[in-house]
């Protein structure tokens, strides 16, 4: 299936984001709004409790699961938003490298935030995104 999105990242700035700045889609692309992807079990309870990279894990599956249900993968996100419930930094980037390492090649523009809290019990980490897929 020929793949909708296209990357594209400036020189014009830093190179220090691991991500691209920019994604595109073709006119003729569906789009697959994702609702917030959560660390939930199948039962409903929160996975990994008290675990940054296992809950963006936990997360990561579950968004693999909904994406795969609307006939799309990662490699057809266009964009993604990493909710963490933390002051800190380096728990932001504990989740991050998490989510960053799940895409690969395929660095998609994304914006990490650090939130007061989420709606689940026990709950840190929440990731959004938008695909896009050419139907063949």
């Amino acid at each position: 299936m020929p793949r909708a999105v296209t990357l594209i990242r400036s020189t014009a700035l830093s190179d220090v984001a691991e991500y691209a700045y920019a994604a595109t889609a073709p006119a003729e692309a569906r789009l697959v709004f994702l609702a917030g992807a959560c660390p939930l079990n199948e039962d409903g309870s929160t996975a990994a409790v008290g675990d940054y990279a296992g809950q963006a894990a936990k997360a990561l599956e579950n968004m693999r699961i909904a994406l795969a249900a609307a006939g799309a993968g990662l490699q057809d996100v266009v964009s993604t938003r990493v909710l963490v419930a933390s002051a800190r930094q380096e728990d932001l980037v504990t989740a991050w490298e998490v989510v960053r390492d799940a895409f690969g090649d395929h660095d998609v523009p994304s914006t990490l935030l650090g939130v007061t809290v989420l709606g689940y019990a026990d709950q840190l980490v929440e990731i959004e995104g938008v695909a896009a897929v050419i139907d063949s």
